[in-house]
């Protein structure tokens, strides 16, 4: 009999390949609307810690050959972005082993899992963490909907979890492949919610990271509401 990971929370917050090449517009391959979609996991990561929510993440890892162009190892395109780090955490390489504590949410917030494809459940550690964990509902935010979350999403309702999409805070790059995946993963069994319905309402309207001009005019309007309301 296979004995369960240990966790305290009904929750667990699924967070795949939030890295700067994919959510920043100086990135190789920055997502569509990453704008809003940066202030939404900007909400949710600010809910998740309050209220003491483990985290999952997966971070992509290239080697930078045969045509990879974003992600790559050691590359700061590769790192994940700032808020959806916390400071309590253990991070595995993309190795192939299966080594992991049971214990581990005990002693940490975040498990940070590198890997090497999409498709994180092709990865043998992850592939065991997603099976064995036990909680009551899998939040998940992240890129892309058409590869990394539909895999990710798929492989977990495949393993009998309950997943809740937080779907503006899920980025693409082509919006029809995305909306296609979005149904095929609500259609598979995912319920599909927002940031809103999760966190509760909040006036963010700056991402805090992206320096590209559509988000320092976000920051700007926000910081003239902030002053006329003060």
């Amino acid at each position: 009999m296979i004995r369960p990971i240990k966790i305290r929370k009904r929750r667990v917050l699924i967070d795949i390949d939030t890295q700067n090449d994919l959510f920043l517009a100086s990135g190789s391959a920055c997502i569509r609307n990453h704008r809003r979609i940066l202030m939404n996991l900007r909400r949710i990561n600010a809910w998740a810690r309050t209220k003491d929510i483990r985290m999952v993440s997966t971070m992509l890892e290239r080697p930078g050959k045969n045509g990879d162009f974003f992600c790559i190892a050691g590359t700061d395109g590769q790192k994940k972005i700032n808020y959806t780090i916390r400071n309590r955490r253990i991070c595995f390489e993309a190795d192939g082993y299966t080594d992991i504590s049971r214990d581990m949410f005990l002693y940490n917030n975040q498990v940070v899992l590198k890997k090497r494809t999409d498709n994180p459940f092709e990865e043998p550690r992850i592939e065991r963490l997603l099976t064995e964990i036990r909680a009551d509902e899998f939040v998940v935010v992240g890129a892309v909907a058409e590869g990394a979350v539909v895999a990710t999403v798929l492989g977990l309702l495949q393993r009998g979890k309950k997943v809740v999409i937080v779907a503006d805070c899920i980025g693409a790059h082509d919006r029809q492949k995305a909306d296609l995946a979005l149904r095929k993963m609500k259609a598979k069994g995912a319920v599909i919610s927002d940031t809103k319905s999760i966190a509760g309402v909040s006036h963010l309207r700056s991402t805090g990271l992206c320096d590209c001009k559509l988000c320092r005019t976000g920051a700007r309007l926000e910081k003239q509401r902030t002053s006329a309301i003060a």
